[in-house]
């Protein structure tokens, strides 16, 4: 990983200054320790890098004392707790150390984002900042190939994903095992530990069926008859997947368009190759049918992680009517609404839909494909 950048590390050091805390929070295994070891590398100044796994730690800032506090980093100009939702009352340990100890600037990295940003975030209201870091995109991808290579490996992406380990590995093989290990391992790991959660089986089968619906509409009712769990359970379980960014959320767009679709939604996935994982589907796209369900996961996934690194703050929908019109994406910011349409194999451009058109008339509509993709993710 360390010959490709990441996207969001300027924005994380613009904000370092002292009596501030920035919180890198993501999925395990995308890549935030070695992230802070070269923000730390780049520090101008006396650092301190703590991982708050190890019991040393928790008995290093086990006295919450500001004394304590300034004599442990005297001289420090950063920082660095690893793992931090890891460390007992870890909020209330920061906030003592931005308030009362000079110069100092914090960062911190945490696996999910109900374990450090709600163990974290009320106590540094207004001291901290959250920064998400996905799986790579190909705008840090582009680091390290070309665009002859960027388009061979379109197909890799799509099946395997982008999990730095996984898309620096040479052979399709190694990624898949990579993959497997990945969701056996470490996938379930953050939730199964929180509010005493158990039930892993009921969550991996959750899991798949959203893995076989992904890019369709689903219904929760449906979903918990399958499972033998009530809606508002598997609502909760969705919920705390997303926590850990395992999945995310699309909701349906509307400007209360009378036809319109309001109240459905879809779950994607962050990586295609856990998706993959998780039904033991790694066959060539000409051997499978789902090519269009991957395309589209993969051209919204890398939009958004975009985004949210560059932190341009934009909502994103799928937009559609009771009468079946519908747009794979639309996305709105800085008074401007865009629409998008993914088409994978298809020669025929697609028209902006006539409802969209007469309701949205100066939103802008693009047909992305794989001749023009990468306007689209760059």
């Amino acid at each position: 990983m360390e010959d490709v950048p990441r996207t969001v590390q300027k924005r994380i050091e613009s904000y370092l200054k002292p009596h501030r805390a920035a919180l890198i929070i993501g999925p395990r295994r995308v890549g935030k320790t070695v992230l802070m070891a070269r923000i730390l590398r780049d520090w101008k100044g006396q650092t301190l890098l703590l991982n708050g796994e190890d019991y040393d730690t928790h008995a290093l800032l086990e006295q919450r004392s500001a004394a304590g506090y300034r004599r442990l980093l005297e001289g420090v100009t950063l920082f660095a707790l690893d793992e931090a939702q890891n460390v007992p009352d870890v909020g209330a340990k920061l906030k003592l150390m931005t308030d009362e100890v000079p110069r100092v600037s914090i960062l911190a990295t945490g696996s999910s984002s109900f374990d450090l940003t709600q163990k974290a975030g009320e106590p540094l209201v207004g001291r901290s900042r959250s920064f998400h870091l996905f799986p790579f995109t190909q705008r840090e991808l582009d680091a390290r190939e070309n665009p002859l290579e960027t388009r061979r490996n379109l197909e890799d992406r799509l099946i395997y994903g982008s999990y730095p380990e996984a898309a620096l590995m040479e052979r399709n093989g190694d990624r898949a095992a990579y993959l497997r290990d990945l969701v056996n391992s470490y996938l379930l790991k953050d939730i199964l530990s929180f509010e005493g959660l158990r039930n892993s089986l009921k969550l991996q089968n959750l899991l798949r069926l959203v893995a076989f619906q992904m890019g369709n509409e689903v219904s929760y009712d449906e979903l918990g008859r399958q499972l033998g769990l009530s809606k508002n359970t598997v609502e909760k379980y969705l919920g705390l997947l997303a926590d850990v960014f395992v999945v995310y959320r699309l909701g349906a767009y509307s400007g209360n368009l009378r036809k319109e679709v309001v109240k459905s939604c879809k779950w994607y996935f962050w990586d295609n190759g856990v998706r993959n994982a998780l039904i033991g589907d790694f066959r060539p796209l000409a051997l499978r049918q789902d090519g269009g369900c991957l395309w589209e996961s993969y051209l919204l996934g890398e939009r958004i992680k975009d985004s949210c690194h560059r932190g341009q703050g934009l909502e994103y929908y799928f937009w559609r009517t009771y009468d079946g019109q519908e747009i794979d994406l639309i996305e709105t910011g800085d008074g401007a609404m865009r629409a998008f349409e993914f088409k994978w194999g298809e020669k025929r451009i697609p028209k902006v839909p006539p409802a969209f058109g007469s309701a949205y008339p100066g939103a802008d509509f693009t047909a992305v494909s794989p001749e023009n993709y990468l306007e689209f993710i760059l």
